[in-house]
Parts: structure tokens; sequence; C-alpha cells
């Protein structure tokens, strides 16, 4: 099967001769048939010159240049559409992702799998990159059922059926997992080797973080409930608005008490915290449910364009008697 191998860059032009080297190792030492394609993210060093190199010496190798920098999940969105093979494998240019593992994901991917992840047992970063990393991680297993240890590894291989079926914006890159998991597709992961940057500087920062914290909010949205918006939506609602009318109910039946039945003694109703809550409770509940009810018909009519299930073979058909 043919593997293409999808690699973003960004101002990486330093490594970009020794990474191709490499690949082609492991390419010549497992007979592997290959295409490597870099996708320049609006790099502004001489990376585009290096890619331009290597494709005239390598034929392979091909290369897409963004007039700007749209991010990695978009770098690797138009790497995946351009690539031929049967199989996609994504690495990063930084040269701390090693070739060398491209044989153990096939293998992995042989016994069954759609997807494999890496998992970088030993991580050679530093403390504030790691430490994020393991709380990320584990808030993705909790959010998503997908256990993984890594979700940020950059090394990935997947079917190009997969590729086809997810859409990545943003920094969803991350859950491309977690996204096919949710198609039915089969998630395992491999643990891989992880090589100290020699080049260029890292992309992570608070900011990255934060995105990526968001995105995970945004997948676990849409993973459990983007095809059913009102049972998130509208479970909140039905409950923030059941707190608040109990505590009206409650401020009622005080009022009863105290002026028609003059069993209480007679408090103000109006200087109680309880009245604003609740009233703002039922308000809140009222809109959650109202956004569920837009959402689903926002689904409804757009579900029509695009299938809620995902068929994985056929038998009996002119397709299987091909």
């Amino acid at each position: 099967m043919k593997l293409s191998i999808v690699i973003p860059v960004l101002n990486e032009a330093d490594s970009l001769a020794e990474l191709h080297g490499q690949i082609d190792q492991v390419a010549k030492e497992h007979s592997l048939d290959l295409e490597i394609i870099f996708v320049d993210d609006g790099s502004r060093d001489r990376s585009w010159k290096e890619i331009r190199q290597l494709a005239k010496k390598d034929p392979r190798v091909r290369g897409l240049r963004f007039r700007r920098n749209f991010g990695k999940a978009a770098g690797l969105t138009a790497g995946i559409r351009a690539a031929r093979g049967d199989l996609i494998f994504m690495m990063d240019a930084d040269l701390q992702d090693d070739p060398a593992e491209i044989p153990n994901f096939l293998a992995k991917l042989g016994e069954g799998f759609d997807v494999v992840n890496g998992w970088k047992v030993r991580r050679l970063d530093p403390w504030h990159k790691v430490y994020p990393s393991i709380v990320f991680n584990w808030l993705v297993a909790r959010l998503t059922g997908l256990e993984l240890h890594d979700h940020n590894c950059g090394l990935k291989l997947f079917k190009a059926e997969v590729g086809r079926e997810i859409r990545l914006y943003g920094e969803l890159h991350r859950f491309i997992p977690v996204l096919a998991n949710a198609r039915g597709f089969r998630v395992t992961e491999v643990a891989v080797n992880h090589r100290v940057r020699k080049h260029g500087e890292s992309k992570y920062g608070m900011r990255r973080f934060l995105r990526g914290f968001l995105d995970l909010i945004t997948v676990t949205f849409l993973t459990g409930y983007g095809q059913r918006p009102q049972h998130m939506l509208g479970a909140a609602g039905v409950v923030s608005f059941g707190i608040g009318l109990l505590g009206l109910s409650y401020l009622a039946t005080a009022w009863i008490m105290m002026h028609v039945i003059p069993i209480w003694k007679a408090v103000p109703i109006g200087s109680r915290p309880l009245l604003p809550y609740s009233i703002a409770l039922m308000l809140l509940g009222a809109q959650a449910m109202s956004l569920g009810l837009l959402a689903e018909l926002i689904v409804h009519y757009t579900s029509r364009d695009s299938d809620t299930y995902y068929v994985a073979d056929e038998v009996g058909t002119a397709k299987d008697d091909a």
C-alpha cells in the first residue's frame, strides 16, 4: 500500500534536508512505497527553497505553500487532500519525531486498526510543556472516553478513508484519534522514540494550551451531542429552570403562610436573595432550552446533506462483485 507522509513546515529550513535523508533511509531499508508532502505554512525563512530543491532531487517529494500562516490543522488538511496514498502518516519537521518509527506504526496498523497514535513514553521537553500535557491528556480521556497517553504526539498513522471523513480546523489536528473513534474507527497507540530538538524553536505557549482546552470542549460536544444538541442544552436548561421554579414556589408558599394564612412572621419577599437567584435560574434555563431547540432545527435541516452513520463495508453489491 502506498504511504503518504504529510509534514507541516513553519520556519524549519535547517531540518528539512536531514529529515528527508532519514525518511529516505527508512524507505530503502523497508522497501516502502511512499510520497513525502511538505506543506509550508507561511514560513519566513528559506523553507520553501529547501522544499523545492528536495522536490527536484527526489520525485517522491511534493510541496504546498500557503500565502500566510494558517495553522497546523490547515496544513495537515491540505496535505491530506493532496495525498495519493492508501495510508497517511503525520509527523513534524523539527526532527523530534523519528522516521525510524514508521515500520512500527505500519505493523501496528496491520493488526486490524484504522488509526495508530504515537506515545512519547520518555518525553525530552521542558517541564512547563510536559506537565500541562499530562493534565491535558487526562482531561481528554475523561471527557471523550478514549484512553490514550499522548493525544499531542505529532506522529499519527491512519487510513486514507479516515482523513476523508474527519474535518480539521482550529487545533483539532491533535484530536484526530478522538474524531475517528467517534465515527467507529478502531484506534490504538504505540510507544515512540522522542528526540531532542536540534533546529528551530518550540511553537508551544500558554495561548496554545488555552486554545487546545477550548477545542477539547468543542470536540466533546461534537462527538457526544453533535447530532442531538438538545440532550445537553435542554438537560442543562431543565435543571436550571427546575431549581429556579422550586425557589419561586418556596417563596410563594412562604408569602401565603405570612399573609393569607398568617402562620409565619411577615418578612418582605423582595428582600430575600433567593428571589433574584430563582428568577435568574429560570431565565437561564429557558434560554438554554431555546438554544437547544434552535440547534435541533439546524441539525434537522442540515443533516439531509450529511449522513449520521458510517458504513465500513458492503457485500452483495456491484461494488463487492468488482
